[in-house]
């Protein structure tokens, strides 16, 4: 009879536990993020290195969202390293940023830092952001790398977003709807460079090697003929 009472009071504190679970406000979902993405490449002398950025539906800033509170504005500033592999570097825009005219932008360098700053008026050049494009997203900037000569082939140039000035806003700049790492809106997946073994020279002639080779393939026609 007491194993009964204490099965109907496990059963009870059961069923209510289950109600109670039942009620919980479920967990929020994970917040959405845009995302800026360096791309990989491998090469011996002069490498090419695509930037892309991910506009995702749902966060702060898009091409989803009304007038004002689109991507219209970025940052991007890379690290780079070891800075003795590279013997130079530029940043540029390319892709969908390629036709439009800036209102503002800068490109600061410094010895294993280098960025760019760009901002576009809204109303007459609107960038042209795929809402949700697969990864990884669109292409809006672009490194070119001049490698080191000397570099070990397999030296690996990491390439770094740095986490706190990487930042995309609207044409203003508000900082209420300004997406970076630190507030958790914006993703950063970082790139490198693989260095490459470089091409096997191809030996040349002298000016006055070809004058002889000329002189003696000329004697050789001669010889034929006679």
């Amino acid at each position: 009879m007491k194993s009964l009472k204490s099965m109907n009071t496990i059963l009870r504190a059961s069923f209510f536990l289950a109600i109670v679970i039942l009620l919980l406000p479920a967990a929020p979902a994970a917040a959405q993020q845009d995302v800026v993405t360096v791309g990989t490449a491998t090469g011996s002398t002069i490498v090419d290195v695509p930037i892309y950025i991910r506009d995702v539906s749902g966060t702060p800033l898009g091409i989803d969202q009304p007038f004002g509170q689109r991507i219209q504005a970025y940052s991007l500033r890379l690290n780079y390293a070891p800075t003795s592999a590279v013997q130079s570097i530029s940043i540029n825009r390319a892709g969908i940023t390629t036709p439009l005219t800036p209102t503002f932008e800068t490109k600061p360098q410094s010895p294993g830092t280098i960025a760019l700053l760009d901002t576009f008026d809204e109303t007459t050049n609107l960038i042209p952001f795929t809402s949700n494009a697969a990864a990884p997203g669109d292409l809006v900037a672009h490194l070119t790398v001049t490698i080191a000569p000397g570099t070990p082939a397999g030296t690996i140039i990491a390439l770094t977003l740095d986490p706190v000035l990487t930042e995309l806003t609207n044409q203003a700049g508000s900082p209420v709807t300004a997406e970076n790492f630190g507030n958790g809106r914006l993703a950063l997946v970082n790139g490198q460079i693989t260095v490459a073994a470089a091409a096997p020279a191809i030996p040349t002639l002298s000016e006055w090697a070809l004058i002889l080779l000329a002189i003696t393939l000329a004697a050789v026609v001669i010889r034929m003929r006679m």
